[in-house]
């Protein structure tokens, strides 16, 4: 691929395009684990290369549990992708967490059962590090995009990613909050586990729609009600992306990108050569 992206970004529900790109086109790829989402959108934004990915495909026909991140991931790889910003649509499990504002999470909690959480196995295994399952410098980063934009801003809680697509009952929207959860939502697990794993930063912008269900002065959620507070912060979440572009930092302080340094830990003459060419984006840098 000859144009390398630092930075992309991942829109969910209620953003599927990025406004203010410009010489943009679309890159149509395959990947070893099959096609991504959508055609990966390239252009230019304040000076820098940036991609867009609409996680849920065009018109919105994917499920959350459909969602080939893999695919997704390893794709935004190939164009050398350093961050990414995903823009996450969630419920919040919190009074003070209202509906219209905008959190940088920086817990997750993985609750999904029927997705592929790894690129690794068939012969080569790796245990990559996630306690701090997003990137602290780029969820910075973030935050003071963000904050200029006026919008109300948190920083921190812990975002439950649930299988969906239905949303909670009373009784699972309860038990997440009496186990602390903040947020919840039906797609950033997996996205950042791989996002490690493929050893980009990653942060997420998750904007509040509902109370989900717990609340008992608020109506429960409904689409309706997604898309029509979405809809409201888009321009804020197009806004903080292009302040972003515009004022990323190229050195990265974290050590997102040496993530399998020591995470791989296979014999290298064990690991069979279709894995090896399968992943060789990922780890052929370390198995010389």
């Amino acid at each position: 691929m000859s144009e390398t992206v630092s930075l992309a970004v991942i829109g969910g529900s209620g953003l599927y395009s990025m406004s203010g790109l410009q010489e943009a086109r679309e890159h149509i790829l395959d990947t070893p684990f099959g096609k991504p989402s959508a055609p990966i959108v390239v252009g230019t934004l304040e000076g820098r290369r940036v991609a867009f990915l609409a996680r849920h495909g065009i018109g919105h026909s994917i499920t959350p549990t459909e969602v080939n991140y893999r695919a997704n991931i390893l794709a935004l790889k190939s164009l050398g992708v350093k961050c990414i910003v995903s823009v996450s649509a969630c419920g919040s499990l919190r009074e003070d967490y209202a509906p219209g504002h905008i959190v940088i999470p920086d817990q997750l909690f993985d609750n999904t059962r029927a997705r592929s959480r790894s690129f690794f196995g068939e012969g080569l295994v790796a245990h990559v590090s996630v306690a701090e399952p997003f990137c602290e410098d780029l969820s910075s980063q973030l935050e003071a995009a963000l904050r200029q934009t006026g919008e109300t801003v948190h920083r921190g809680g812990t975002f439950i990613t649930i299988e969906g697509p239905r949303f909670s009952t009373k009784a699972e929207s309860n038990t997440y909050r009496s186990w602390g959860m903040s947020l919840i939502g039906m797609t950033t697990s997996p996205e950042a586990f791989l996002a490690r794993e493929a050893e980009i930063c990653y942060a997420v912008m998750a904007h509040i729609t509902d109370y989900d269900v717990w609340h008992a002065s608020e109506a429960a959620v409904t689409v309706e009600m997604v898309i029509r507070t979405l809809n409201q912060n888009a321009l804020a979440a197009q806004e903080a992306i292009s302040i972003l572009a515009r004022d990323l930092q190229p050195e990265r302080k974290c050590h997102c990108e040496d993530a399998l340094a020591d995470a791989l830990i296979t014999r290298p003459d064990a690991v069979p050569q279709e894995t090896r060419q399968r992943l060789d984006l990922l780890i052929g840098k370390y198995l010389k």
